[in-house]
């Protein structure tokens, strides 16, 4: 069962620890209002909406690539890169993430369904799908069981334990982030399963090589057809997709761990889960996100995840639900005692990177664990 409560050693409730007694029941009432308005109220607006986002998406993939066609010319190697970077980043989060979430899998449009979307990443969508949508959103922030805190090989909470090679932590994820997207591929192989029997080997070879099929794929869609197709140009056609994917990783690493680790998430063991009711899986999926503030332009090249609370809360809502939404959810939430963690992107992503360099030091000194991470008071 989730508590909302500090449990080991008893102390005073903190301001950013929800009050003993949340009626977590009584949250789930209240959330479940705001989801049922929206299912009600959902159609040919939203409808509109993904299909323009569809049509913005091909017309600057297009156009970028004609631009990197002739790109010996220095304005169209701009105008092309920004472009295709641009058209890359909204197929990866606001289209990819979303619509293999089933978001819009109510319009029965089999070009826009979780079911036959294939994204332009190395991850095959079946792989992410099992790794994101049944394991992360499931788990969220349970040490042990979702894999995503801390990707398997960083140390994002004290309930993790310390091993030495978590000093070099700051470096790695530093190192990694530009190459995101095949470091994600390589994740959602689940290696670590296959050693801890919770995956066959045989099922890691047939996923290894759905895998290395797709990552092929893509790294000669963008790094041989196109740039051949662009003859005298093929030179710096093949850095502008290089930069528009390395650009896309290094967006992409930035508004996933701004929404799961800047401080004030929480983190929770498995017996805190056990036989957990539909009130407390919402108040773990608040206390286990945080949110984006900024304009209309972040949350759609975020692909909405700016609003992660929401995401998590509702995640197979429309994602342009979600900034109508934030308020009526935050407002509940803070009825409830509940903390609601957001902050501008700057904000969220120093504090993200001061829990990344925190963790990778060993404990000095003993806390709490029910705190919120970057809560050291005691």
């Amino acid at each position: 069962m989730v508590t909302a409560v500090p449990t080991e050693p008893v102390l005073p409730d903190s301001p950013d620890v929800p009050p003993r007694g949340t009626d977590t029941e009584a949250l789930g009432r209240a959330l479940d209002r705001i989801r049922a308005d929206v299912l009600a109220r959902r159609g040919a607006e939203d409808a509109r909406y993904i299909h323009t986002v569809v049509a913005v998406h091909r017309r600057l993939e297009i156009g970028g690539r004609a631009a990197l066609a002739v790109s010996l010319l220095p304005p169209a190697w701009l105008v092309g890169t920004a472009a295709l970077t641009t058209a890359k980043i909204l197929e990866n989060l606001e289209l990819g993430h979303n619509i293999m979430h089933g978001q819009w899998d109510w319009m029965r449009d089999p070009a826009i369904h979780s079911t036959t979307w294939e994204w332009d990443n190395p991850t095959p969508a079946y792989a992410w799908k099992h790794t994101h949508n049944h394991i992360h959103h499931t788990w969220t922030n349970v040490v042990g069981r979702d894999r995503d805190l801390g990707f398997t090989v960083l140390r994002m909470t004290k309930d993790q334990a310390w091993r030495p090679v978590h000093l070099f932590q700051p470096f790695y994820t530093a190192l990694g982030a530009p190459f995101f997207e095949w470091l994600a591929a390589l994740y959602d192989l689940e290696a670590d399963a296959v050693l801890q029997r919770r995956k066959s080997l045989r099922a890691f070879l047939r996923d290894a090589t759905g895998t290395v099929r797709k990552g092929v794929r893509q790294a000669a869609k963008d790094y041989l057809f196109f740039p051949v197709l662009a003859g005298p140009s093929a030179l710096p056609c093949l850095l502008g997709n290089l930069t528009a994917n390395t650009a896309r990783s290094l967006w992409a690493h930035t508004v996933i761990f701004c929404g799961h680790f800047p401080d004030g998430v929480r983190s929770f063991t498995v017996e805190e889960t056990e036989n957990e009711t539909r009130g407390q899986w919402y108040l773990r999926q608040a206390l286990g996100s945080a949110d984006i503030e900024g304009g209309t332009v972040l949350h759609v090249l975020s692909g909405n995840l700016s609003h992660q609370i929401e995401h998590h809360l509702f995640p197979d809502l429309p994602s342009n639900r979600y900034a109508e939404i934030a308020p009526r959810v935050r407002e509940v939430l803070t009825a409830h005692g509940v903390p609601y963690t957001t902050g501008p992107l700057l904000k969220q992503y120093a504090s993200t990177w001061a829990r990344i360099c925190r963790m990778a030091l060993p404990d000095l000194r003993r806390t709490t664990r029910s705190r919120p991470e970057g809560d050291e008071s005691v």
